[in-house]
């Protein structure tokens, strides 16, 4: 887009903008199919499924699946119901309830997804209704859990019950949330009133007004997260839109607003880039609604309708710079914007393991290795978390590295829930590598659409080569993030840890080093086109440099960006 202050022309926009346009306020012809008997969903309708939190999908492993005959069959196509909880919380019988929607329509895995959400997989066209009214009837939902709309607002979950700060946050990110959510009915209309679909109607069309979303939506996905600067859980500087608190007396007095990041990038089209979120303003807590929907505005009006792959905002952000923008964004909020505070970000916590909670209870940090949550041999996750939420009936918090928070338990429960943990083969916090409590994968094959390689399915087997190798150098007491992704559009974060593997082409990835933990640098390109055999081989020297040289309390990322690309290829080359 140029650098005016003109709204983005009707003319040559994308095919999506003309689906929003034309969809009735995201109804479309959706009534129409679910009544139908075809086992899925026409283009424009699978478009629009996602605004109501559903991608349809088909499992790739079985498109060469072949009848009794010889003869081919067609796709297995399914759908994928993502519910969006803000700041990831639950109660015990809501996570209950999801296991068993995913035992009863779906493949019997519930996921939790790195943007501290509930993924149910392989639900079929026709359970697709009952499903969601089930998710609705707990009082959740997966409205605008995906779709060119604000999406699940992040928070911090720690539940230090003697943090007022905590609790400002979450509220907060709840009023984000329920701000931004689209106006539109077709949600309630589809999944709410008629589970069964028996007398599923498609009533006369009444718009309803959508003030801050327009008729066509945002140009393209929105991401919001809350952050404390000491504590940077939710990688606050990947979002489109980062509330980062700002702390005096035990009291959140504001918050320094960062816009503009965001993961996704086309290796093929170098217009296109990671990145991370730039400081616009500072905001009193009571405006941090209204500030928000003015970017939000600002984006509807002049993000990139034209190409979807330019669409995110951070791309409006610094193709402006940000101080246009945030003169935009006054204009639309009605006055000036207050400089930021420049708090820094300094550290981040995975809440694993037992912790106190600071009201006599204690709260408990489950790693949930790619946030797969199933019974597979000696592992039985979802059996012993039913057994100790069924027994026990504590909340449940979700974290953005997959795992989970079980809250408010009685210290005299602690012995029974280990012993029911470790009887069902669920490992404890100290039984985990850091390197391996830091790590994330998006669930790419055989589900993922998009993915051109692996990436949930091989995680485990490269931690325990990477695990392996730190060990055999001496290393293994290092907290090392590595995030995978199947694909570059980068939902598990990839660009900024200390090691990041973008899928590439089948088997091959792109890999980044020189991030942190903490989620404030991006990663620079070391090796294009690895396959995954030779992942840890390629790292194995970089690792022996950094035992070598590294400066005292220096972590891995930090020495690698200090090093340089450069240096980093003449060291590997030099050990080969």
């Amino acid at each position: 887009m140029s650098d005016t202050d003109q709204k983005i022309s009707t003319d040559s926009l994308s095919k999506m903008e003309g689906i929003k346009a034309a969809s009735n306020q995201l109804r479309g012809t959706i009534g129409e199919e679910l009544q139908n008997s075809d086992d899925s969903f026409s283009g424009d309708a699978a478009q629009l499924l996602k605004f109501h939190g559903t991608y349809q999908q088909d499992n790739r492993d079985l498109r060469n699946r072949k009848d009794d005959e010889g003869n081919r069959l067609g796709k297995a196509y399914s759908c994928m119901i993502r519910t969006g909880p803000p700041g990831g919380k639950l109660t015990a019988d809501q996570f209950l309830t999801e296991l068993d929607l995913a035992d009863q329509y779906g493949e019997g895995t519930l996921r939790l997804t790195s943007r501290q959400a509930l993924q149910l997989h392989s639900i079929l066209k026709t359970d697709l209704q009952k499903t969601i009214h089930e998710i609705t009837r707990i009082k959740l939902n997966s409205y605008a859990a995906c779709g060119d709309v604000n999406r699940n607002v992040m928070c911090n979950p720690a539940p230090y019950r003697n943090n007022p700060v905590l609790e400002q946050m979450q509220e907060t990110t709840d009023a984000l949330a329920a701000h931004l959510k689209p106006r539109s009915t077709a949600y309630f209309d589809f999944w709410v009133t008629d589970p069964d679909g028996e007398k599923q109607q498609v009533a006369e069309f009444k718009p309803v007004e959508e003030p801050i979303y327009g008729e066509s939506y945002l140009p393209r996905k929105f991401k919001i997260g809350v952050a404390l600067p000491e504590d940077n859980h939710i990688d606050v500087l990947t979002q489109d839109l980062g509330f980062v608190a700002i702390v005096e007396n035990d009291a959140v007095i504001g918050y320094d607003v960062y816009v503009g990041g965001g993961m996704g990038r086309t290796p093929a089209k170098k217009e296109t880039y990671p990145a991370l979120g730039k400081p616009m303003a500072f905001v009193v807590p009571g405006e941090a609604c209204a500030v928000a929907e003015a970017v939000v505005k600002v984006q509807r009006d002049f993000g990139n309708r034209e190409d979807r792959k330019v669409a995110r905002m951070k791309y409006l952000v610094d193709n402006w710079g940000i101080e246009k923008f945030r003169d935009k964004v006054a204009e639309y909020y009605g006055k000036p914007l207050a400089p930021v505070n420049g708090a820094l970000i300094t550290g981040v916590d995975d809440y694993m393991g037992w912790r106190e909670q600071g009201d006599g209870k204690l709260f408990l940090g489950i790693n949930i290795e790619n946030g797969r949550i199933k019974d597979e041999g000696s592992l039985r996750i979802k059996t012993g978390l039913r057994e100790v939420l069924n027994k026990y009936k504590m909340p449940v918090r979700l974290t953005a590295l997959q795992s989970m928070i079980l809250c408010d338990i009685n210290p005299a429960d602690k012995d029974e829930i280990s012993r029911i943990l470790t009887q069902n083969g669920i490992k404890l916090a100290e039984d985990y590598t850091l390197t391996r409590r830091f790590a994330i994968a998006c669930p790419a094959l055989p589900m993922c659409g998009l993915a051109v390689t692996e990436s949930e399915r091989v995680m485990p087997s490269l931690l325990d080569e990477i695990e392996a190798e730190l060990a055999r150098q001496g290393l293994e007491g290092e907290r090392i993030s590595v995030h995978m992704t199947g694909c570059p559009n980068g939902c598990a974060r990839p660009y900024t840890p200390d090691i990041g593997l973008v899928g590439r082409a089948v088997n091959k990835y792109t890999l980044f080093l020189g991030g942190n933990v903490l989620g404030t640098r991006l990663a620079f390109l070391y090796k294009d086109m690895v396959k995954f055999e030779d992942i840890v081989p390629t790292l194995a020297p970089i690792f022996a440099y950094y035992k070598e040289a590294r400066n005292d309390d220096e972590t891995f990322g930090d020495f690698c960006d200090r090093k340089g690309l450069d240096d980093l290829e003449n060291r590997s080359a030099a050990a080969a």
